[in-house]
């Protein structure tokens, strides 16, 4: 099984790199393109046990094998990217700059803490499994989902000829999330070196305080906002408090350099999708 490629989305200048969260896709970024792409060249990436319910991966499912992976697709990029990474991406997006800080010009980091230590996916399981493989309408899935999170699954669900299928299995995804529950991820965010923005939702998954904690360890390196009119979903339930967080984060940082004529060219390794 070979790591999962990017697709470039737009834009030009500094790589701007979208990381999904557990349960979604590259495709739910699509409300945040039209000005990202005025500040990057933007690509997007779907991770293992996100590429369709009937791509198998032979692959152990563990954090582990999603750095793998998004390190390979980083590095046909040939220079170092921003990861703007939403939940289990932006977990993933961290612990690539602590292990290859060649790949990773900066963080942004959207509700996402290192330890859940104790945690137990037994309480969401049945409903997980519950899920049809298949939803009929968009009415289906806004009614299972609510506005919000019905249209982020929308937009990562396979569209078939009949609706909309989920593009993995519920056993994978409650794999990934039950790895979180036996081990934390401080040490790998402690190592990190990347300016870092640390979003956190007022209505977040993280335990509380986690998130402060990271900017404090980080220091003059990390910036931390709490949105406190949102959800999990800040990029869409609080888009404009996204947008200009991100803007001015983007912007104050150093000036991308000038690429090496022997680096390898972007669109010769990374589809493209306008």
């Amino acid at each position: 099984m070979t790591s999962g490629s990017l697709v470039r989305r737009g834009g030009a200048g500094r790589p701007l790199v979208l990381v999904h969260g557990l349960m979604g896709r590259g495709s739910t970024w699509s409300r945040q393109l039209p000005w990202l792409t005025r500040l990057g060249e933007v690509f997007t990436y779907d991770a293992p046990w996100h590429r369709g319910r009937d791509v198998d991966d032979p692959r152990t499912i563990g954090t582990e094998t999603f750095v793998d992976d998004l390190s390979a697709a980083l590095e046909s990029l040939g220079r170092s990217a921003v990861l703007i990474g939403h939940s289990m991406g932006g977990l993933h997006s961290w612990c690539v700059a602590a292990e290859r800080p060649d790949l990773v010009a900066a963080l942004v980091v959207e509700d996402m803490a290192p330890d859940f230590v104790g945690g137990t996916t037994g309480p969401w399981e049945p409903w997980l499994h519950a899920l049809p493989v298949e939803f009929g309408s968009a009415e289906d899935v806004f009614a299972e989902f609510g506005p919000i999170a019905g249209q982020y699954f929308l937009d990562a669900f396979d569209r078939t000829a009949t609706g909309w299928r989920l593009h993995g299995r519920p056993q994978w995804w409650i794999e990934i999330a039950a790895e979180w529950g036996t081990r934390d991820y401080w040490a790998q965010w402690q190592a990190g070196r990347a300016p870092a923005l640390l979003i956190e939702a007022g209505r977040s998954v993280a335990p509380e305080g986690q998130m402060r904690k990271m900017s404090e360890i980080a220091g003059d390196r990390a910036t931390h906002i709490q949105v406190p009119e949102s959800g999990h979903l800040v990029h869409d339930e609080a888009p404009e408090r996204y947008r200009r967080e991100v803007e001015q984060f983007l912007a104050a940082l150093p000036p991308v350099p000038l690429a090496s004529p022997s680096l390898p060219r972007a669109d010769a390794e990374v589809s493209d999708t306008q």
